[in-house]
């Protein structure tokens, strides 16, 4: 099993390139579903999730093309793929597959839309938390389809269609206004999506759908409006930059000192992280071609920060952020709103000094001197980012394992720091 090893002390200084959103890519490719037409998506991240959604599509008997190699293309480009679903075969999505990426669960809202019907595994457990798929089952039978639980999967029936409807979440939930949005735009009538999302993949998606010929109207605000098509056609979308791995490389100069561009990185997609790694000491500075983070020898400054679905701080960074919070010059408090069981990485950042003590939802962070390296060990996606970031300020060597975990969301990581002076190899078993 690979690991990644990092010998800490090095300034950050040069370019990354922010790369497609993974969380934008996923619902994105499960979309193609709802069409028999190819669907071209541009700047397509190289993650394992992605490959692992290709085999989950592909089984659904969806043909998947991935554009080969151009002269002079630009290495750190996003790939091109097509998404062509012209024959469903099969509307059973298994465990062995779904229990290995929950977004998966969300092929039952065009399965069901397009086909009529969908057999899909519960997704099972999650080393974050339950993150329950109850709203996304609700969002489904609001638009008439009959749901029943058999064997631990759900199945879906609307052998008449799905019909327009009022779905009113109790707490906003992307994978539920995924889930609403790609079975509404099939249905017939007009559905109102209530306290939706508002992330900026939520947006994306709907873009891309409205490109197909959907009708999505208020993405992107807490009610998103969908008039029911018949059907929907191929169409061609570039995936959105990943606001998480920006705010994660941004952290990561905050941390080290430095000065890097974040190169097609977008402020309005982080603004709320920005704005924190502001306060703590960093000066970001948005251009023609990203954003540049810089530190240069100032202190870093505690934060007290919430969690909150956009446009607050992102649970997906809050892990990143107590990683730089661990070197501030006092003490900082993070509360985790989102997800419960989402402070794994406490203990390994424990491993190389780091003083936190956690009180509920709250973890409390007293800033140290120094970081000294250790072998630590990766518990989930951003948890293992975070472990990164400490380890490149932490003196000597650190050995991250478990690194599946970093490739399920972070592209190239080792090459994008490297590039910028960071002492950071991959090493295989």
């Amino acid at each position: 099993m690979d690991r990644i090893r990092i010998v800490g002390g090095q300034r950050l200084n040069g370019t990354i390139p922010i790369s497609g959103a993974k969380n934008a890519t996923l619902p994105l490719m499960i979309a193609g579903l709802l069409t028999d037409e190819t669907l071209i998506l541009e700047n397509v991240p190289r993650l394992a999730d992605v490959v692992l959604l290709q085999r989950i599509l592909g089984n659904h008997g969806v043909d998947i093309m991935i554009a080969g190699k151009r002269s002079g293309a630009d290495p750190n480009g996003g790939r091109t793929i097509h998404i062509s679903a012209k024959q469903i075969v099969d509307t059973t999505a298994p465990y062995e597959m779904v229990s290995q990426m929950r977004a998966s669960f969300w092929v039952i809202a065009p399965l069901v839309a397009r086909m009529g019907e969908a057999r899909v595994s519960m997704p099972g457990g999650c080393a974050i938390g339950t993150r329950p798929v109850d709203l996304l089952i609700m969002a489904m039978q609001a638009l008439g389809a009959e749901i029943e639980i058999d064997g631990g999967y759900v199945i879906a029936r609307a052998k008449k269609g799905l019909r327009g409807g009022r779905i009113v979440f109790p707490k906003v939930t992307v994978g539920g206004t995924h889930t609403a949005l790609m079975a509404a735009t099939l249905a017939r009538g007009t559905t109102e999506i209530e306290n939706a999302a508002r992330e900026p993949e939520v947006a994306d998606v709907a873009d891309c759908l409205n490109k197909m010929g959907a009708r999505i109207s208020g993405a992107g605000t807490p009610r998103i409006v969908v008039e029911g098509v018949d059907r929907l056609n191929g169409a061609r979308h570039s995936v959105l930059p990943d606001r998480i791995e920006t705010g994660t490389y941004a952290m990561a100069v905050a941390m080290t000192g430095g000065d890097v561009l974040l190169q097609n990185a977008r402020a309005p997609l982080l603004q709320a992280a920005l704005d924190v790694i502001g306060r703590a000491g960093a000066t970001v500075t948005e251009t023609n071609e990203g954003i540049r983070i810089a530190r240069n020898g100032s202190d870093l400054r505690p934060i007290d920060v919430s969690t909150a679905p956009f446009p607050g701080f992102p649970t997906d960074l809050q892990a990143q952020l107590m990683a730089l919070m661990t070197r501030a010059d006092g003490t900082s408090h993070i509360t985790e709103t989102i997800f419960e069981n989402r402070f794994m990485h406490v203990q390994e950042l424990a491993r190389l000094g780091a003083r936190i003590q956690l009180h509920g939802d709250t973890a409390t962070i007293e800033g140290v001197k120094r970081l000294r390296g250790a072998p630590v060990m990766a518990t989930d996606l951003r948890a293992s980012v975070s472990l990164v970031i400490a380890a490149l300020a932490a003196e000597g060597e650190t050995t991250v394992n478990r690194v599946y975990h970093l490739d399920r969301g972070f592209e190239r990581l080792e090459a994008k720091l490297g590039a910028c002076g960071a002492q950071i190899e991959r090493l295989s078993a």
